[in-house]
């Protein structure tokens, strides 16, 4: 069954929970094996074993680079709730980069202004530099058909990180011109609550470290596309490069995977409860689920869901918020993202210290800006956290 054939046959949380995961044929095992492998023995030069496999992609195995049943396994799942091909990657980092080297040297490339730091140190760091790639940051709201016309791929995040803007996929598309590659970061909503591809982008970048995961043990990434000749470029890369996720890693994503729909529904119901009650304390709250956030309305037609990313500025400086999260107790101070426990961040001097402060501030990530992954606890206590580490 193919990754399309098992979105369009299964609802969501059955094909998370089936698909890559079939049982296996010679032992009936429920949980797929950790195929440790390195290379695979073959019947005669070139001819590889495994053709049949669906986790090999009719290609068949003869190097873990190349090919892996545990990689593909998780491959195939990730691929069918984003309606896509995924690749997999050795991190969100390493995914991001995949997809720039879809681009010759000498492109340009219209980033939205409000990036998450990591991919803001890639490109202006290793993109611009060392491939040659012309990057344009700028506020996706005020675009025009003529600031794109010349742009080989648009790169965005929706929601942003950390300041939960929401921009139009469609809209995207429809300015994108013919030929320039519209990639979208979806790790903030997950596959659960929103589909790129099915929108018109052209890519899908997960870091898998974050909600696809879930929980704080894996670092890893994906770009899912439902155009073979990138899907195609994309899996040469993954092969050429090497970049790849450990058969380990890609298991324990795999079983992460089969419990999103659960996580994203409680954690999502966790973060509107803490955006109201942060709200009632008179403090400047953003997410994408209350009315008064710029782009609910977008966020409500392209979304099933809002998430359960929180950002929120605390009254006072950078030494008032770093003592609002250091009077944390269930909250972690900790970067990252999507996992079952809640953590806090200052995004200005943790996640996006690297942004030369002038561009921090500018789409406001200023220093009393605090970001919050809210996980599954009791909606009582995490309440009861950030209310006796306000007081303090």
């Amino acid at each position: 069954m193919s990754a399309y054939e098992s979105a369009s046959h299964f609802r969501l949380g059955t094909s998370l929970i089936h698909v890559g995961s079939e049982p296996s044929p010679s032992t009936g095992a429920v949980v797929p094996p950790i195929s440790l492998a390195t290379t695979f023995v073959q019947t005669s030069p070139g001819v590889h074993p495994g053709v049949s496999d669906p986790n090999s992609f009719g290609r068949g195995y003869d190097y873990s680079r190349t090919c892996n049943p545990t990689r593909g396994g998780f491959e195939r799942a990730l691929g069918s709730i984003e309606h896509g091909q995924c690749v997999s990657f050795s991190s969100g980092c390493a995914a991001i980069s995949a997809c720039l080297h879809l681009l010759p040297p000498g492109s340009n490339l219209l980033c939205i202004s409000d990036v998450y730091g990591g991919t803001h140190r890639l490109l202006t760091k290793i993109a611009s530099t060392n491939l040659n790639i012309n990057i344009t940051f700028t506020d996706f709201d005020v675009l025009t058909s003529e600031a794109v016309k010349d742009v080989q791929m648009i790169w965005l995040e929706t929601p942003t990180n950390p300041s939960l803007k929401i921009t139009s996929i469609k809209k995207m598309v429809e300015l994108a011109p013919e030929n320039c590659l519209l990639c979208v970061d979806n790790t903030f909503a997950s596959p659960y609550f929103q589909n790129p591809l099915l929108l018109g982008a052209d890519v899908v970048v997960h870091s898998v470290t974050k909600y696809i995961n879930g929980h704080s043990d894996v670092v890893m990434g994906a770009a899912i596309t439902g155009k073979e000749d990138i899907y195609e470029k994309l899996r040469f890369h993954q092969n050429a490069v090497g970049a790849v996720p450990s058969p380990f890693d890609c298991y324990l994503a795999l079983r992460g995977l089969k419990t999103l729909h659960v996580r994203m529904d409680l954690c999502e119901k966790n973060a509107h409860a803490i955006a109201l009650f942060l709200e009632k304390k008179g403090l400047k709250v953003i997410y994408p689920g209350l009315e008064n956030h710029p782009q609910h309305i977008i966020a409500k037609e392209q979304m099933k869901g809002f998430g359960g990313m929180i950002s929120f500025y605390v009254d006072g400086g950078i030494e008032d918020t770093s003592k609002f999260l250091s009077k944390l107790k269930v909250f972690l101070l900790a970067e990252s993202l999507g996992a079952v426990e809640s953590l806090a961040e200052c995004p200005a001097i943790m996640t996006h210290s690297g942004i030369p402060k002038e561009e921090r501030v500018k789409v406001g990530v200023e220093d009393n800006l605090v970001r919050l992954s809210v996980g599954l606890e009791g909606i009582d206590d995490l309440c009861a956290d950030l209310e006796q580490a306000l007081q303090k």
